[in-house]
């Protein structure tokens, strides 16, 4: 028999099945699926199942992460979105009076992002640089929370240098380091080590490392905030 529960996070629940629960997210828009995600009823609410093989934050929060500070009305700064897979579920989380800015610098992602974007008014498309974060001063506010997943070597750094220009104080987010984009030639637990403490000479706070296995191979998710 099917039921739905809360987890520690605003906006994020399981979704209790016989063979076992699933982590799943209010849909903002009923009846949408954005990439074939399995939707489910609880009452007059629909949820959209959240896998962690196809979401780094999913697998992050399945693999104990502590804090996700976002909920109702929170603005996220998002690095790398892709096609907008998660980025859909912090929209999803963060409701109609949140935004999600969603940087993507690719161009062939960014199609599949700009029809994600169409159906969710709360999620704002930027075709930008990441490692140039004055080039969308223009566009983004200080947030409440950073978000960043880009296969870059200087992952560390592209997460402060936006850190520094767009969190609020006080304000926290999640650095998903990809260690074969970094150097693929050492070993991950040095690779994961040096951006840990990079974080922290650049004054950031790093409050929790998560390794993404069996989800993700070689990720690890860092929290830290200002």
């Amino acid at each position: 028999m099917s039921g739905l529960k809360p987890t520690r996070f605003e906006g994020v629940y399981f979704h209790v099945e016989d063979d076992g629960e699933r982590l799943a997210t209010r849909n903002l828009t009923p009846g949408v699926a954005i990439l074939g995600e399995k939707l489910v009823k609880h009452g007059k609410d629909e949820f959209r199942l959240w896998s962690p093989y196809r979401s780094k934050l999913s697998a992050a929060i399945l693999k104990g992460l502590e804090r996700l500070p976002i909920g109702e009305g929170s603005l996220v700064l998002y690095l790398g979105a892709a096609s907008g897979t998660t980025a859909s579920y912090i929209s999803d989380i963060v409701g109609e009076r949140g935004a999600v800015f969603c940087v993507e610098f690719a161009p062939r992602p960014m199609k599949e992002l700009l029809r994600v974007c169409e159906l969710r008014q709360n999620m704002v498309p930027l075709l930008a640089d990441a490692r140039r974060p004055e080039s969308y001063a223009h566009l983004v506010t200080e947030v409440d929370f950073l978000y960043q997943d880009v296969a870059q070597p200087n992952q560390g750094e592209i997460f402060c240098s936006n850190a520094r220009a767009y969190l609020r104080e006080g304000g926290s987010g999640l650095l998903m380091v990809k260690s074969r984009s970094v150097d693929v030639s050492r070993k991950p637990e040095e690779v994961f080590r040096e951006e840990v403490d990079l974080l922290s000479r650049r004054g950031l706070r790093v409050e929790q490392t998560v390794l993404l296995q069996p989800f993700d191979k070689d990720h690890i998710a860092i929290a830290a905030g200002l």
